[in-house]
């Protein structure tokens, strides 16, 4: 299976997501990631959905999203033609013994601390699902306390844009 990054443009009105979500859930696709937020105009929010599923089930299901009478574009992003991100919030055991070590891991991947406590540091890093990735394998001798990481955001490279004017 291929792992798909879709970005899709949806009118800001409740209930929209459920649809949305529900239409992949029906098909039995399981949404790796999701994000979900408000865009340049007011009334239109920005869906960015990771799904692992063979190209030929994904055009039918992005046939089915672009019936929705709430869903305004669809665009799929390659990752070598888009800026793609996520968002990690991670706590690490880091006493008196450890601190310096993962201060300095911490420093080495360009995140940072955003939380110090006498036996733990919060670190707030951001990047690719790889780089989170090997962050976390950095930190886990350490001792991961709690974690918690966003659903990837995405936009095209370049001066193209998916925005009111691209709308259908």
């Amino acid at each position: 299976m291929n792992r798909h990054t879709l970005s899709v443009l949806v009118e800001d009105k409740p209930g929209v997501l459920a649809r949305v979500a529900g239409l992949f859930s029906r098909r039995g696709f399981n949404i790796e990631s999701l994000a979900v937020g408000p865009t340049e105009l007011p009334e239109v929010s920005r869906m960015t959905i990771v799904v692992a599923v063979e190209d030929l089930p994904l055009e039918q299901v992005t046939k089915q999203l672009n019936k929705l009478v709430n869903v305004l574009k669809i665009v799929e992003l390659e990752p070598a033609v888009s800026v793609q991100r996520e968002l990690l919030l991670v706590k690490v055991r880091a006493d008196a013994t450890v601190r310096s070590q993962v201060l300095e891991t911490v420093q080495l991947f360009r995140a940072k601390v955003v939380d110090v406590a006498p036996e733990a540091v919060t670190v707030e890093a951001t990047g690719t699902s790889d780089k989170l990735a090997a962050l976390l394998r950095m930190l886990e001798p350490y001792g991961i306390r709690e974690m918690v990481k966003s659903g990837m955001v995405a936009v095209g490279r370049g001066p193209r844009s998916i925005t009111a004017t691209t709308v259908r």
